[in-house]
């Protein structure tokens, strides 16, 4: 059961992202300025949850990121790559913003990366279940 809720919960996100990422590439600049006003604020409070989140320390690693047999010194992969798409990023020339955003996910490692997705939730967008073939 958790596994089908944590499912929903990831669809969920990646299904916003998806649907900001198109809207910052094809709405007009009234649509655009609206969800600005509505999305930037959301995602910035949402950066600052997670960033807290991984905060290091008094030993300097991160307790999020850290295990009780691995420590993760700070900054972990989550402050990289906010570094790198809040900072870094707006230095840099513009770039199609989902192959970047799948390159960095592509770096970030294995253990704080959503397990492969299985057939049956590559099937559609973000979907869950499998869809039947027509026959």
């Amino acid at each position: 059961m958790d596994q089908i809720l944590g499912q929903v919960l990831r669809n969920a996100v990646w299904e916003r992202l998806d649907m900001l990422a198109d809207l910052a590439t094809r709405a007009d600049t009234d649509s655009l300025v609206s969800v600005a006003r509505s999305e930037l604020p959301r995602l910035t409070e949402g950066w600052r949850a997670m960033l807290s989140a991984h905060e290091p320390d008094e030993r300097g690693d991160c307790p999020t990121c850290s295990t009780r047999w691995h420590r993760c010194k700070a900054p972990c992969s989550v402050w990289q790559v906010a570094h790198e798409h809040l900072v870094a990023g707006g230095l840099a020339p513009q770039q199609d913003l989902r192959r970047t955003w799948r390159r960095t996910r592509a770096n970030v490692p294995a253990q704080t990366r959503a397990p492969k997705p299985t057939q049956a939730e590559t099937t559609g967008r973000h979907a869950l279940i499998p869809q039947v073939a027509a026959h």
